[in-house]
């Protein structure tokens, strides 16, 4: 409004100082991801893209050329609405020459759009009021189409009343109308008619876009939630539409006809899977999470090979939700750009992660209370606004250095931006000799930048410019002001890393509140100097007790990185065979949120060999394709 001014960022900090002692919270509990085990009959490639946000469309900006494209799904859709959009638009009277026109103001990032087609749930844990959640912490807009109202709590279904199938297409056509809906997910769809109706538009007006069928015939409570004629449409018309089905065991009994009960292992699930792939869905997803056992195995099947996303068990009753949150979860990422391989283990790793959320809440008096997706519904990448923390984030770590930015003539601004378009998934600028205000110019361009490509960003031990120009976080040393301080000043959602050379400092970061932890020197370094380093065997000894992610720093280039993963992958398997003869676990103290098959580790942190060299595109190209090479199939933790 005209009239007002906002507040600088300086007088934000010292607001936010101000309120720091209303922040002080617990220490954090132990972070819960999913740990990916894969058995392969034959040996199966499961590693995936980094676990990134969603990258906005591009920008107009004179200043600079990079730009993170929009993912695929999306083009096609905002191509259709801006050429509609250019057509009906009038052209204003009097309207000046594109020559001698002021610059436009830049069009606004598209937010990727998924439409879910499901039932109401009154209690807010399942259905529509699920997806909309899930799709939120995945930085996606969600339309809806009601098919049903339904009165349920966590006590069970007391009644449901089915919305005419005229008034489902009525949604769906005002939706697809509108806007650019780029993947689309199926719930509860209660009677043929309603079935019929979406598989009509299917085929029709929302024909090519990809399609999530999450076969809601029974509730987790056991209430039956579709007619039997609306199962034989859903297994003839609506499954060949669906780029991938995500069944539980009791609804991949129903799709096959079997007796309840019959899917009681592994093995089954792969022969179930297989049966609802020939029905015609291009892939299936059977959910293990009813199977007894320590950990919830669902099984993936993409009409070639079979692959098990495994999870720890957790000790909740509150999975109310759980099947809505896994589909719309994988419909977020589909229009991210993922595959659909890839968006299945972006979405185990959020479901996994929720669950554990979900173990201390308590909502209503009834036996199956409601995922907490409260944690991570806080804009997973979506622009202008703080990146929620996951471990895949780590995945290939930039770090920037002003002596380097100065010899090759470089801004702040420009050296991530480069190293963002070359393929890094987290960024911390690293300035010791700058003033304060010039080291908060700086840092704000480079966070406008990151924001922008949806990269996370965090500045090195300067509590006071991380909160002056809204950074994602902070990574703080061994000497700086401690995790559990900082955590007090920057309140619960902002990132924290600690540098650590031992177990014990590990140890420490994670009681005090971090999120990940850099372990190193690996290899001699002179951007550090004095940098005492403990090599691949003693970063492979905090690995394989961390409880926070790792980021392996020091020395790492594209020579080495085969070096680290593997040494550490090497040490973990040793570890894992001497807890077997023993009896033992081999995870020592490692925390719930689970681990790979390199322990802790979850990516390398680079300096030199991105920022000091002529092209930096290119060689954090190089560095992504050495990472890839050094995995071999291995999952570094998500």
């Amino acid at each position: 409004m005209a009239g007002l001014i906002s507040p600088s960022p300086l007088l934000l900090a010292s607001r936010r100082a101000a309120f720091a002692p209303l922040l002080r919270r617990p220490v954090y509990e132990a972070r819960t991801e999913a740990i990916f085990t894969v058995r392969r009959g034959r040996r199966q490639d499961l590693s995936i893209s980094p676990s990134i946000p969603p990258s906005p469309s591009p920008v107009a900006n004179s200043s600079h050329r990079l730009s993170s494209p929009v993912p695929a799904p999306l083009r096609a859709v905002y191509a259709r609405a801006s050429s509609a959009s250019a057509a009906s638009a009038p052209s204003p009277a009097g309207a000046r020459s594109a020559a001698s026109a002021t610059p436009a103001t830049p069009i606004p990032a598209p937010v990727p759009v998924v439409l879910t087609i499901a039932g109401s749930d009154s209690g807010g844990g399942a259905g529509i009021q699920a997806d909309i959640k899930a799709s939120a912490a995945h930085g996606t807009w969600c339309a809806t189409a009601i098919t049903a109202v339904t009165a349920q709590n966590t006590r069970g279904v007391q009644s449901v009343h089915g919305v005419d199938a005229d008034v489902v297409v009525a949604q769906l056509r005002s939706v697809l109308s509108d806007l650019p809906v780029a993947a689309i997910k199926t719930g509860m769809l209660p009677n043929a008619e309603v079935v019929a109706a979406v598989c009509d538009v299917m085929e029709g007006e929302a024909k090519g876009v990809p399609l999530v069928v999450d076969p809601v015939l029974v509730a987790s409570s056991g209430d039956s939630l579709a007619d039997n004629q609306a199962l034989q449409l859903i297994r003839s018309r609506l499954l060949p539409l669906a780029a991938v089905v995500t069944p539980n065991l009791k609804e991949a009994e129903a799709l096959l006809l079997l007796a309840p009960g019959s899917i009681r292992t592994i093995e089954d699930m792969q022969r179930a899977a297989k049966g609802i792939h020939a029905l015609g869905a291009r892939s299936v997803l059977v959910k293990g999470g009813h199977l007894e056992g320590d950990a919830a195995t669902d099984v993936f099947y993409d009409g070639a090979a079979f692959h098990e996303l495994s999870s720890p068990r957790l000790a909740t009753t509150n999975t109310h939700g759980t099947g809505c949150s896994m589909a719309a979860s994988i419909a977020a990422e589909l229009v991210q750009g993922r595959g659909v391989k890839e968006a299945v283990v972006e979405a185990k790793a959020y479901l996994s992660h929720i669950l554990a959320k979900s173990v201390p809440i308590t909502m209503g008096s009834g036996p199956q209370g409601p995922l907490n997706h409260l944690p991570l519904s806080c804009h997973f990448g979506l622009p202008n606004a703080r990146a929620a923390f996951r471990p895949g984030m780590l995945r290939l770590y930039a770090v920037t250095d002003s002596r380097m930015n100065k010899t090759w003539g470089r801004s702040v601004g420009d050296a991530i931006r480069e190293a963002i378009a070359g393929g890094a998934t987290f960024l911390q600028i690293r300035e010791k000799d700058i003033e304060t205000g010039d080291f908060v110019q700086q840092a704000a361009e480079a966070v406008a930048v990151a924001r922008a490509h949806g990269i996370p960003l965090v500045i090195n031990d300067r509590v006071d410019v991380a909160l002056a120009v809204d950074a994602d976080g902070i990574h703080v040393g061994q000497s700086d002001m401690d995790a559990a301080t900082v955590r007090q000043i920057l309140g619960p959602t902002r990132i924290i890393g600690v540098s650590c050379k031992s177990p014990a400092h590990a140890e420490k970061a994670w009681r005090d509140g971090a999120d990940y932890i850099g372990v190193g020197g690996v290899f001699p370094t002179k951007t550090k100097e004095n940098n005492r380093t403990i090599g691949v065997a003693g970063l492979a000894d905090v690995c394989l007790v961390s409880k926070l992610p790792v980021v392996a720093i020091g020395g790492i280039s594209g020579g080495n990185i085969a070096d680290v993963v593997e040494g550490v992958a090497e040490a973990a398997s040793k570890a894992a065979q001497a807890g077997e003869s023993s009896g033992e676990s081999s995870g020592g103290s490692g925390g719930v949120w689970g681990k790979s098959a390199c322990g802790a580790l979850g990516g390398v942190a680079v300096v030199s060999a991105i920022f000091n060299q002529a092209d930096i595109v290119v060689a954090t190209k190089g560095l992504v394709q050495a990472l890839d090479a050094a995995e071999d199939g291995t999952l570094l933790c998500k």
